[in-house]
């Protein structure tokens, strides 16, 4: 009887247990911006893509419920071309665990500027990876394999490359789009295009090392040993510095990515850290992220 029990209650949560999806992703539509009275297309569209991105198999892998990746998509509308046609921004950002704690690291806070896409509501939305059919699923279908990659990154050397490849996949079926943010002469080369060319060229390689060695070697040990935690941590802005050195391009987007996610982050880990390690990690944050360095040196004010 008891083995019936078991093997009924095993049927029943088999299916969550397979059908788990990669992602536990928030989807949130600002309309504030766009006059009209129809303000239900916006709920429409915000529920078909939460289904889109939490209901669709993104990789091979089976996941857990818990195992499921954190992240938020903010979608602001500027304007409305016509009665299918928006142009907006899109923020993204994507968390991950740190072993043995509650807390969750950021690991992507990116603002795309460049957000064209038509959505006719209750319309079904297609995505395919072999031909670019729609703007509004190929954007965000590109910043899932993103934030795949960036994840599979952090847990193991150079783990997202598949993802990473996918995403780029995406962009050159884009190159003949009339929408914005694929092209390499589009947005100051802070774009899809630069994204991906940045996080594929092997002179960046260092950076998707750091993503590694800074979350399973740095932050990943430190509820057990902080100091060796923290030293690694330290060694990871000493490379990043180094690539700053060595100027791949000029305007280093994805050193950017990095530290637009984590600068907060570095604060609080070095506040409680020692004189000597204090200064050479804000010396270094300084050079290579200047555009924060009043942030850091309040790492110099708190006392350990």
């Amino acid at each position: 009887m008891q083995w019936k029990r078991f093997c009924i209650l095993f049927w029943l949560l088999m299916p969550s247990l397979i059908m788990a999806q990669e992602l536990k992703c928030n989807i949130q539509i600002n309309s504030q911006k766009i006059q009209g009275s129809n303000r239900a297309v916006y709920q429409t569209l915000q529920t078909a893509l939460y289904e889109f991105m939490n209901n669709t198999s993104w990789t091979n892998h089976i996941y857990g419920i818990d195992e499921r990746i954190e992240c938020n998509i903010v979608i602001n509308l500027n304007e409305q071309l016509g009665s299918d046609e928006y142009k907006g921004t899109i923020q993204v950002q994507a968390r991950r665990p740190v072993f043995n704690s509650s807390y969750n690291t950021t690991v992507l806070n990116f603002l795309d500027n460049s957000f064209d896409f038509r959505y006719l509501e209750l319309t079904k939305l297609d995505f395919s990876e072999n031909t670019h059919t729609s703007n509004l699923t190929s954007v965000l279908a590109f910043y899932v394999y993103i934030i795949l990659g960036i994840d599979y990154d952090t847990y193991s050397l150079l783990g997202g490359t598949e993802y990473f490849q996918k995403a780029e996949k995406i962009l050159n079926n884009a190159q003949n789009a009339t929408e914005r943010g694929w092209k390499a002469y589009e947005g100051n080369r802070k774009n899809r295009y630069w994204i991906i060319e940045n996080i594929l060229n092997e002179k960046y390689k260092p950076v998707r090392e750091v993503l590694y060695r800074y979350h399973r070697l740095g932050l990943d040990i430190m509820n057990e040993k902080v100091v060796e935690g923290r030293a690694e941590v330290v060694e990871c802005l000493a490379t990043l510095q180094k690539v700053y050195r060595e100027k791949p391009d000029p305007y280093l987007l994805f050193m950017q990515l990095f530290f637009d996610a984590k600068n907060d982050e570095l604060v609080n880990l070095f506040s409680e850290s020692y004189p000597t390690e204090k200064a050479r990690v804000v010396n270094i944050l300084t050079e290579i992220d200047n555009a924060n360095a009043s942030k850091y040196k309040v790492i110099l004010e708190q006392k350990k």
